[in-house]
């Protein structure tokens, strides 16, 4: 059927439990979701993904939005902050090498607004905050384009997250395989084409 609930019960043990324990500490549990949200979005191997349905579960849709946002949001200032103030012997430890280059490459010509924003909804969301703290992008102007562009992709986990909490396994299935499927479709066409 469409629907899991019934079948995963050990599942819903684990929302509830973590319900619980968000609960009797909403402060503390607020930071980890953020860090562990920020933490994805400076390490490529990192993913907060798999917390999303216990946050949904525990806080809903909108406050888990806000916090993920949040998350993605520092994530992308500290990325920034690594490639502008800490360089690129510390970055190619993070990020690698050839596909840094090729990204600086690609901007280096033009970093215009609209150009930026678009690599930024295109590539892997731990690279544009490297790059651009590498080329020395403008910081305020950088934080504009982050906070528009984690939008999408904030509303996007949420919808997947949802499906997975409310037991909609074939949205879940579809949600995800398109995701995967667009994420590798915009990075190969952004380093075909280079961007627009």
């Amino acid at each position: 059927t469409g629907n899991w609930k019934g079948d995963w019960s050990a599942v819903h043990w684990i929302f509830e439990s973590a319900d619980d324990l968000i609960s009797a500490h909403p402060r503390t549990g607020a930071f980890v979701f953020v860090g562990l949200a920020a933490l994805s979005a400076i390490l490529a191997f990192f993913s907060s993904a798999i917390l999303l349905p216990v946050a949904i579960y525990a806080w809903g849709d909108r406050t888990t939005f806000g916090l993920l946002w949040l998350g993605w949001f520092l994530g992308g200032v500290t990325s920034y902050a690594i490639g502008k103030y800490l360089g690129r012997d510390v970055v190619q430890w993070i990020v690698p090498k050839a596909r840094l280059e090729l990204y600086e490459r690609r901007l280096a010509a033009e970093a215009t607004f609209g150009r930026v924003l678009l690599f930024h909804l295109l590539v892997p969301s731990e690279m544009p905050g490297y790059v651009l703290g590498l080329l020395n992008y403008p910081f305020r102007r950088y934080l504009a384009i982050l906070a528009i562009a984690e939008i999408p992709f904030a509303v996007g986990a949420i919808y997947l997250g949802s499906s997975f909490v409310e037991g909609n396994l074939p949205l879940f299935i579809l949600l995800g395989a398109a995701a995967v499927a667009l994420s590798i479709f915009t990075t190969r066409w952004f380093v075909r084409h280079g961007g627009v």
